[in-house]
C-alpha cells in the first residue's frame, strides 16, 4: 500500500509566480511527497503525490490560470488497473 495514492500533475498560468513560494506553501499545508514545481514568473509545471489532491488544485487555482490536470491513483496503476 502507497502512503500517498494520488499522484497529481498541473499548470499554473499567471503572473508573479514563484517555484519556491508554491513548494513552501504547499510543503508545509498539503501533506504528501515527490513535490516538483518548476517553470517561470508566468507558468509552473506542478508534480505532487498526495491523499487530498483537492486542496493541490484549490491552492494552485488561487494564484492563477490551472489547466492540464491529472490526478491518477497509483494504487490502482500498481494492480495493473487503470489508474
Amino acid at each position: 500500500m502507497l502512503e500517498y495514492k494520488f499522484d497529481t500533475q498541473l499548470l499554473i498560468e499567471g503572473e508573479n509566480l514563484s517555484e519556491n513560494d508554491i513548494s513552501a506553501y504547499i510543503t508545509e499545508h498539503i501533506e504528501g511527497d515527490c513535490l516538483l514545481a518548476v517553470g517561470g514568473d508566468t507558468l509552473i509545471k506542478l508534480h505532487f503525490h498526495t491523499n487530498t489532491p483537492w486542496k493541490v488544485v484549490e491552492y494552485c487555482a488561487s494564484l492563477g490560470d490551472v489547466y492540464d490536470i491529472v490526478i491518477e491513483n497509483m494504487e490502482r496503476q500498481e494492480k495493473g488497473l487503470q489508474g
